[in-house]
């Protein structure tokens, strides 16, 4: 099996990449990454030391693709992940990146008769009726009601069937046209594909940003001493996001590149689901108490554009067709991650300045 793995220096792309590599000794995995992100230069030793093939491309660049020769399968995980870009600014290296260039990984693929394995997201799913939900409010969370206002909502959270009409961001929009290319691929050339809709990936080597990766940022924050303020929906903290271990997810991958006739056309929610979901608040205390420092948070009631009160993945689909479960719980995300960051402390202290 050869496997390009686009974003490859990125969270998701190198683990993805250092976890194939050690499963599959006869594999040959390739990493593709500008580089462009800051910290993305960390995952550079651990890629040659995994065995991984690393080479400098831009997947909005179809030549630099075309270059790298011939793949069985292509783990697209190249993005510009920010909910928040675009917003105070061109939109243009947004777009770019996450649908020209999943249009170039398609075309690789189509040119190569390669199979695809997406990741896609959560931001799919439009704002204006996430924020519509009905929730029940606790001392320290959000939690979604039994009855809901919209189909393919409900206590489980959110399911591939919630409606698609109205905004979701500038980043939700580009993965939402790249999956529908994808469809159109499927339907004229016959190309093999399986959409992944991840909800938030937390892990070891995660840059975490405020915008992007909030559980590394809180753990960053907690580890540094570092600012920290609830932002929005009235600033109590309570918004609620599900979230899965990185090595989760490279499990369910390594299964669905292992047998693409059973995985070709499936569309589904990626995550941690109700039993793995946290508030603000509850991210607070955990990352308190595995640091040994409490932080004094502070308040922006205001909401963000693009921001929900909550998103939970419903993975009954993706549960329907294999026996793969999340095997990491919420605890065990942070711990992993406070550390990985007490590990790397020297570096991420420079990259956070």
């Amino acid at each position: 099996m050869e496997v390009l793995i686009t974003g490859g220096a990125g969270f998701i792309g190198a683990n993805v990449a250092v976890g194939l590599a050690a499963r599959h000794g006869d594999w040959r995995v390739t990493a593709v990454d500008n580089l462009r992100r800051r910290g993305a230069e960390l995952n550079l030793p651990r890629l040659r030391a995994a065995g991984v093939g690393f080479q400098h491309a831009d997947v909005r660049v179809l030549d630099d693709l075309l270059t790298l020769g011939r793949f069985d399968a292509v783990v697209e995980c190249s993005a510009e992940p920010s909910a928040l870009a675009g917003v105070d600014g061109s939109p243009d290296y947004l777009i770019q990146s996450n649908l020209v260039g999943a249009y170039n990984c398609l075309e690789l693929a189509r040119r190569r008769e390669a199979y695809v394995v997406f990741l896609s997201t959560s931001r799919v799913y439009p704002i204006e009726p996430l924020r519509g939900l009905s929730f029940q409010e606790t001392a320290t969370r959000l939690e979604l009601a039994d009855d809901q206002p919209f189909a393919g909502a409900s206590r489980h959270g959110i399911a591939e069937d919630f409606p698609l009409e109205g905004a979701r961001t500038l980043y939700g929009t580009t993965k939402l046209a790249a999956e529908l290319l994808i469809a159109e691929y499927r339907d004229v050339y016959g190309l093999r594909a399986v959409v992944n809709r991840c909800g938030v990936i937390a892990g070891p080597w995660q840059m975490g940003k405020v915008d992007q990766g909030v559980f590394t940022y809180w753990m960053l924050a907690h580890h540094f001493g570092r600012p920290l303020s609830y932002i929005g929906f009235g600033g109590a903290g309570k918004q609620v996001r599900d979230l899965l271990h990185v090595e989760d997810l490279v499990e369910l991958l390594d299964e669905q590149l292992g047998d693409p006739g059973r995985w070709d056309g499936v569309t589904a929610n990626v995550g941690g689901g109700r039993e793995c979901c946290l508030s603000l608040a509850e991210t607070t205390e955990l990352c308190a108490e595995l640091t040994g420092r409490r932080l004094e948070l502070g308040v922006v009631p205001e909401t963000r554009p693009g921001d929900v009160p909550s998103y939970v993945s419903d993975c009954r689909r993706l549960f329907g067709l294999t026996a793969w479960r999340p095997r990491r719980d919420a605890r065990t995300i942070l711990a992993d991650t406070q550390a990985w960051v007490a590990a790397h402390e020297v570096e991420l202290e420079r990259l956070l300045r």
